[in-house]
């Protein structure tokens, strides 16, 4: 019991000393789509939604999502955004809507804008400038994602004030000019991006899948995020990332440290494992190929295969059968009915052929289902046989660190707990919550330090 307490009192002194703060992580994602003068985008709304999500599922510090916002609360929501950068590590705006370029400077318009003369842009839209204004503050990295490359129609209809104004297709090109700040297009300057058949654009699709990558380097993500939309719009549409980064990697997601090697390891299949239960309560088609477009490769990607192709065999056994009845209810019809001879043996041998698919699919269903049985029953084995590894070498951890501790402590426990604490010159609070804990311990160190003394080694 006595070395209990010393490992436990010994293990809070490591987390009161060895804590460290995570860096802050912040975003501001605007979805604009109910347009007042022209027609409505049908996109946007939902692509704001999901890249929300995604961040918050990355454990952003705060997300800020807007919807459908005018000048004036555009202008309010970056103006806010701001002071939550000011604290922050990494700052994120991201902005889906409609954009547009004038004399070579992007600008984002609002869901009010009427942009009815060239000059107008200037009251109506908000520049990309004012945007990298709000981002500033971060300390380590700013990023901004305009999918907001559409054909804009503002553009077709806007009167010039001069006829030197150019009024480009798509956005500009951009050369951020502070440090570690980039900038990605949904297509390269220049060009237009397309809205896509679903619910959410080809880019912002293709983006939620890379960018949170745990430890993926933010160059490399776009870098996926443009291979995927190429493949799917045929080359039509190439996203682009604007602005450069030092040699460091930089990631929006810090990559998972690794387990010490000395200590108990950790599942590194936890989290696929998690999903794969998942899809498997679900039990749909659906739900396993979502979890196959998520982890394609390994152990169990192959168990959700042989699940897929469980219920796919199952579909077929099911419209095998309906056809069979069909055409059975089809020969009993005709026959009733006195139809001539050949009729009824050609409902018959349609009958006969529909019968034998309907068995083949059942042999062929059963087959599939026993795979598919036989896959979990050897997951389940395997994951015991992991969770009692894991176990052991847990277990033997927890004994090598006792042992560890027992050896190092010194004979008069009412010094050595001092000692001890007085290593890591925590504050008063921490001296407060380790000096009660000693006490409840069964440890009386001789007197508590006051809150101007400084711990030292005796």
């Amino acid at each position: 019991m006595g070395a209990l307490r010393w490992f436990s009192l010994f293990f809070f002194i490591w987390l009161t000393c060895g804590s460290a703060q995570a860096e802050r992580r912040v975003a501001l994602v605007i979805g604009n789509s109910a347009y007042e003068k022209v027609a409505r985008l049908g996109n946007p709304s939902s692509d704001a939604a999901l890249v929300a999500e995604t961040l918050k599922a990355a454990g952003f510090d705060l997300v800020d999502l807007r919807h459908d916002l005018k000048v004036a609360d555009m202008r309010r929501a970056l103006r806010d955004f701001i002071e939550q950068s000011r604290d922050a590590e990494v700052a994120v705006v991201y902005y889906a809507g409609h954009g547009i370029e004038v004399d070579g400077v992007n600008y984002l318009v609002p869901i009010d804008a009427v942009l009815e003369r060239d000059t107008d842009i200037y009251d109506e839209a908000m520049s990309l400038d004012r945007v990298l204004v709000a981002i500033e503050p971060a300390k380590k990295l700013r990023l901004v994602v305009l999918d907001a490359c559409r054909d804009s129609p503002f553009s077709k209809v806007m009167k010039r004030t001069l006829a030197s104004r150019a009024i480009g297709r798509g956005l500009a090109k951009v050369e951020p000019s502070g440090p570690n700040t980039l900038i990605a297009f949904a297509s390269k300057a220049g060009s237009t991006a397309l809205d896509g058949d679903g619910k959410n654009s080809p880019f912002t699709a293709a983006m939620v899948h890379h960018v949170t990558k745990p430890g993926l380097d933010l160059r490399k993500a776009f870098g996926y995020v443009r291979d995927e939309v190429l493949k799917s719009t045929a080359n039509r549409q190439e996203p682009y990332l604007y602005g450069s980064l030092g040699g460091d990697d930089l990631s929006l997601v810090p990559a998972v440290a690794a387990p010490s090697p000395t200590g108990p390891q950790a599942d590194p299949q936890t989290a696929i494992r998690r999903d794969y239960e998942l899809a498997l309560q679900i039990g749909t088609r659906d739900g396993w190929e979502a979890f196959l477009s998520q982890y394609p490769d390994g152990f169990y990607a192959n168990l959700a295969r042989a699940h897929a192709k469980k219920i796919a065999a199952e579909e077929a056994r099911a419209a095998a059968a309906e056809k069979a009845r069909l055409a059975e209810q089809e020969r009993v019809r005709l026959a009733a009915e006195g139809a001539r001879q050949f009729e009824i043996e050609k409902a018959a041998a349609a009958a006969k052929a529909a019968e034998e698919a309907r068995i083949a699919a059942e042999k062929v269903k059963q087959v599939e289902q026993d795979k598919a049985a036989a896959a979990e029953r050897a997951r389940l084995t395997a994951q015991e046989n992991a969770a009692r590894e894991l176990a052991t070498r847990e277990n033997a951890s927890r004994e090598r660190t006792s042992k560890s501790l027992l050896y190092h402590l010194p004979s008069r426990r009412s010094r050595s707990v001092p000692t001890q604490l007085a290593r890591c010159k925590p504050s008063y609070v921490a001296w407060d919550a380790m000096w009660a804990l000693s006490t409840a311990f069964g440890v009386s160190p001789r007197r508590k330090p006051s809150t101007s003394s400084t711990s030292t080694l005796a």
